[in-house]
């Protein structure tokens, strides 16, 4: 059985710990590794190595940092189909769907490769009399980036090309559910030219976060998971003096106005909300229709989602199998709920015959119409391919839905009307919007993060905020004696 462990000092490191975790195939239920579950004791080696690391990699010159990120930059490019078959092989999502999680997580290492000139600071020469002003952005220390099973290579890739662009070194705790791709991503780093130390994974559970959360060592986390788990992180890492951002759950809204086309909607409708299997922050949960649109949306809908294919991700389907036997299950329960509730199931994912193993986590896309705001299947963010349909008259009540909902990580709104498009971006409280676009991930040099429960803390991910958040601001204020200069001055100094 494989043992999947730590990366330290640009090698493996097995740990001192004995604990371990299974890692399983999706599409098979077998287990196919064993992934280390981190002491404390083992957590602080690698934090150490990350301490150890920084004072170098802080003063080596920008040049030779974005040679080693246009280095790694290139390799990524040339082998990320190795990368790919390595989240699905653990993850489930089709190799497709893989590819496309590595490019767009390689947006942002591209993002970073400009880093000296995201780095620059301003000048005022002459502020005062023969007093020049200037500004410098410096790198904070060891950082730690957290990151959930959804996307393991994409989403630490949101964090750490900035923070080692920037001049960090960076501890990486991914998920344990599919944890060797941020191994497989170590070994590109070292193979890339980047100094031992500077790039770390540390594996385990929540002792290993924990220890990250709290060890004065580490001077800011970045997190992405679930509500509940980010409010903790955010509590526990701020109280420990951290920057943290930590970005939580979602509840994503699509609005179909009367006037939309009702087939580019259908389409982004099923893309949105059956791709990667529903495993999603930036899935289309919550359908709104307004007005009386809504029986023939459901039926466009339901005639594309019924011919989809499921199974394996290495074969020819087009979704795969949940992460775990365990989610599989939470997620039908919801199902079960939202019929149990008077929601009307209009194609049901729990009768699904998949191209794959009889022991696969199992679950077709699932179409629940007349869902309403009182039901577990709206308000609980489900995290599977359950899209449910909630029907209203109005815009205005389809704007109020949103707006009183706990989460405002994404929506979208599909319409031919520039007016309404125009007065719902302004007045959504959400953080990313779409119009006519289903899954409105912002390309890298802007930011991605929500608002409300979706977001603890005031810095987004990558863009022009992963910058400032991985970078410390100084102003200096220089003034250069000529030999006339001298003499005794008590008072508090002017400008003049």
């Amino acid at each position: 059985m494989q043992r999947i462990s730590h990366w330290v000092g640009n090698k493996e490191f097995a740990g001192a710990s004995s604990a371990s975790a299974p890692v399983t195939n999706p599409a098979t239920g077998a287990v196919t590794g064993q992934v280390a579950l981190a002491t404390v004791e083992d957590a602080r080696v690698v934090i150490d190595a990350a301490a150890a690391a920084f004072p170098a990699w802080r003063d080596t010159s920008l040049a030779k940092r974005t040679q080693v990120l246009f280095r790694f930059r290139e390799l990524l490019n040339e082998r990320k189909g190795e990368l790919a078959e390595i989240i699905t092989a653990e993850h489930g999502k089709v190799v497709s769907d893989a590819l496309g999680e590595v490019s767009r997580g390689q947006e942002v290492v591209e993002f970073a490769c400009g880093i000296p000139h995201l780095l620059k600071g301003g000048f005022t020469e002459n502020a005062s009399t023969k007093v020049d002003v200037y500004s410098i952005r410096q790198p904070l220390g060891p950082v730690a980036v957290i990151s959930p099973f959804n996307f393991p290579a994409m989403v630490p890739m949101w964090f750490f090309p900035i923070a080692i662009a920037c001049g960090n070194t960076v501890v990486l705790k991914p998920s344990e559910k599919d944890p060797s791709a941020s191994l497989w991503i170590a070994a590109l780093w070292a193979e890339a030219g980047l100094p031992p130390g500077v790039f770390n994974v540390l594996q385990g559970d929540k002792t290993a976060v924990d220890e990250l959360l709290t060890n004065p060592t580490i001077k800011s986390v970045s997190f992405v998971g679930s509500t509940p788990i980010a409010q903790y992180v955010y509590t526990t890492a701020t109280t420990a003096g951290k920057r943290v951002q930590a970005l939580g759950g979602a509840k994503n809204h699509a609005v179909i106005l009367p006037d939309a086309d009702l087939d580019l909607a259908a389409d982004a409708m099923v893309n949105a909300g059956f791709g990667s299997a529903g495993e999603r922050c930036m899935a289309i949960s919550a359908c709104v229709a307004v007005g009386p649109i809504a029986d023939d949306l459901v039926a466009k809908i339901t005639e594309r989602t019924t011919p989809l294919k499921i199974g394996d991700g290495t074969q020819d389907c087009d979704m795969g199998p949940l992460v775990t036997q365990a989610h599989r299950d939470k997620v039908a329960g919801y199902i079960d709920a939202g019929e149990a509730d008077g929601a009307k199931i209009v194609v049901d994912g729990r009768t699904v015959t998949p191209n794959g193993g009889a022991d696969g986590f199992w679950l077709g896309p699932t179409l629940i119409d007349h869902v309403t705001p009182d039901m577990s299947v709206y308000t609980d963010e489900i995290f599977g391919p359950v899209l449910s349909v909630v029907r209203v008259d109005t815009y205005d009540q389809a704007l109020e839905l949103i707006n009183t909902n706990p989460y405002g990580n994404g929506t979208a709104i599909f319409t031919n009307d520039g007016g309404a498009a125009r007065r719902f971006q302004n007045e959504v409280q959400v953080g990313m919007v779409g119009i006519n676009v289903p899954i409105p991930v912002p390309m890298a040099y802007y930011s991605f993060g929500g608002w409300k429960n979706s977001l603890f803390g005031d810095a987004h991910a990558h863009g022009t905020d992963g910058v400032n958040f991985y970078t410390r601001q100084k102003a200096i204020t220089q003034r250069w004696l000529d030999p006339s200069h001298g003499g005794i001055e008590l008072g508090f100094p002017q400008n003049a």
